[in-house]
């Protein structure tokens, strides 16, 4: 694709009955402070045929009375797998960590901030500067946004509506910014906004991606970015975890038998409530988080880690990301 794991004020405008429910922009309704768009005129886009592609309480007086023997009890243990986070309200939520999934061995002190821009570094890992962006962001300066550091970019390229008739659509920028970035040296993934409600609907979603890339290079993943919808009634609202990980399994599955590395856009909400992550440990992860450092105990490659960036070149609010690179020398 600063608080928070990934929503705000959803205005629902009917439109003579014919407009239907849009697809949220990245970071989405479990991660943005607000949602994006709501209803959505249906304008089909053609693809062009040259580019398809606490503090603890205070210890109460001892009593100098002695316990009977049948009263004592064993001190209560403390499960050291729970683990808690904090959401983009600050609502904090307990879970277990899940010890069949591989951890991330980041270490918070090794992140530095200067101003939008995040860095890391330690004898294992290097960083490089992101963004993403869908046509919210409106025309961009790709080579003033290369020439402040980016190295990559996530670029929308289409979405599935919430609304009930779950239209998807492509981006109408998204062959504007794939030529825009990668023709000003900026490596390139994409991500598809999800709002399947079966693996029947993930793979349809999934045959869309593949046509509107007909083949052009990425050097970067094909994301499957499923959320939810906080702030209004979505199509998705009664999907189990158990069927959102059976779609996300279709769609990466698709995209990897087609040539490209598939990735899924996460957060700690989904990683702890809706994604079963032990079927998933093959497929690399997105993790969007907005807190100070990542809360996830879990392995990630890419953090989004704010959606209140501000570069040259871009007009409004975006997305920072950054990639966390495995150093050559130095690993196991």
């Amino acid at each position: 694709m600063k608080k928070g794991i990934y929503a705000g004020i959803v205005i629902a405008i009917l439109v003579l009955g014919a407009c239907e429910k849009n697809g949220s922009d990245k970071a989405g309704s479990d991660t943005r402070k607000s949602a994006e768009e709501t209803y959505e005129k249906a304008e089909v886009i053609e693809i062009p045929e040259t580019v398809k592609t606490g503090a603890e309480k205070p210890e109460t007086e001892e009593t100098e009375t002695e316990i009977p023997e049948t009263e004592k009890t064993e001190p209560e243990v403390t499960d050291l797998s729970l683990f808690r986070f904090v959401d983009v309200f600050g609502e904090e939520y307990e879970t277990t960590i899940k010890e069949n999934v591989p951890k991330h061995d980041y270490k918070n002190e090794c992140f530095a901030r200067e101003g939008d821009v995040l860095k890391y570094e330690d004898e294992h890992y290097s960083s490089r500067l992101g963004i993403d962006v869908s046509r919210h962001q409106g025309q961009i300066d790709w080579e003033r946004v290369r020439e402040q550091g980016v190295e990559f970019a996530f670029l929308r390229i289409g979405y599935r509506g919430y609304g009930e008739e779950g239209k998807i659509r492509l981006d109408e920028r998204f062959y504007e910014n794939l030529e825009g970035a990668q023709g000003a040296g900026i490596d390139v993934g994409v991500y598809f906004f999800s709002q399947a409600v079966n693996e029947e609907e993930a793979l349809e979603e999934a045959g869309f991606v593949l046509d509107a890339l007909n083949g052009c290079e990425l050097q970067l993943p094909v994301v499957y970015d499923p959320e939810s919808i906080l702030d209004d009634v979505a199509r998705t609202d009664d999907v189990s975890g158990e069927q959102f990980t059976k779609n996300t399994v279709v769609f990466c599955d698709t995209i990897k038998e087609n040539g490209y590395e598939p990735m899924i856009y996460s957060n700690m909400l989904w990683e702890a409530f809706k994604f079963d992550l032990g079927r998933l440990t093959d497929i690399p992860v997105w993790y969007a988080d907005y807190e100070a450092f990542p809360q996830t105990p879990y392995h990630f490659v890419f953090w989004q880690y704010t959606n209140e960036g501000h570069m040259e070149g871009i007009e409004g609010e975006m997305d920072y990301d950054i990639q966390l690179v495995r150093k050559t020398s130095g690993m196991e």
